[in-house]
């Protein structure tokens, strides 16, 4: 297996998931913004490792595989520790459906790529538009503080709950795509 730099760069983020999680119940006044820095740097290599994987030429199947395993753990596992360290409904409803929508069109793309239609459901931009709403809304909720006066943790509940709107939109938009393949193979 060649591990190229973007491959290293997602694997990289994977490594950070632990350490993102041992700092966050660190008995530290600045844990959860360590952690929020984090995820931000986390964040920064899922960008740059798509990025430089097609500028460079260096797309692998191992680096397409693992790209989105990656995202997806350190948003399920980051969610799970938010919604822990403040058990609401208001937190573990929004939590619970980006996890299952996560899910959901995982197997969705899986079950495409056995009927080898896998094409028909690629990610779009109004994916990278959710993925930035739980970006934004993920380091907000870690970070909890006041910036300039203005609370995160309520900035992060705002973009939270948009996150969940576009999630929900995005899930229903590859559904829809999916459909035609649904009613030929049922």
């Amino acid at each position: 297996m060649d591990l190229n730099l973007p491959t290293n760069l997602t694997l990289i983020r994977i490594a950070m998931i632990p350490l993102l999680v041992v700092i966050f119940y660190m008995p530290w006044e600045a844990s959860h913004a360590i952690s929020a820095l984090i995820f931000v740097v986390a964040a920064c290599t899922d960008f740059f490792d798509g990025y430089l994987a097609r500028k460079m030429d260096q797309v692998t199947k191992f680096g397409a595989f693992l790209d989105p395993v990656a995202d997806k753990l350190m948003v399920a596992v980051v969610l799970v520790l938010i919604v822990q360290s403040e058990p609401s409904p208001y937190l573990a409803i929004p939590a619970a459906v980006i996890i299952g929508r996560e899910i959901t069109i995982a197997s969705l793309r899986e079950w495409m790529a056995e009927l080898g239609i896998r094409s028909h459901i690629e990610v779009s931009w109004f994916g990278k538009l959710k993925t930035s709403a739980q970006m934004a809304a993920i380091t907000s909720l870690l970070y909890q503080d006041e910036i300039l006066g203005i609370s995160m943790r309520v900035v992060g509940y705002v973009l939270l709950y948009l996150a969940v709107i576009l999630t929900l939109w995005s899930m229903m938009n590859y559904l829809r795509a999916a459909w035609p393949a649904f009613m030929k193979h049922r």
